[in-house]
């Protein structure tokens, strides 16, 4: 497996706090901050993309 490089966490309002890695290889993480060894996993262009729509308020329940 390669190294993961974790970004600083995002945190929205309450306690909402996740963070974002990248490996070597190209790969996309999201995990809760603090859990970061329970993570999900895909390319980077679907995680963007799942983060673009949460942003833009289309599943905000999920924060």
């Amino acid at each position: 497996m390669s190294h993961i490089r974790w970004e600083e966490p995002f945190c929205g309002a309450g306690n909402n706090c996740f963070r974002i890695g990248t490996d070597s290889v190209g790969n996309a993480y999201i995990a809760v901050s603090g859990a970061e060894d329970q993570y999900v996993a895909d390319t980077r262009e679907a995680l963007r993309a799942l983060i673009l729509d949460i942003k833009a308020g289309k599943a905000d329940h999920l924060l």
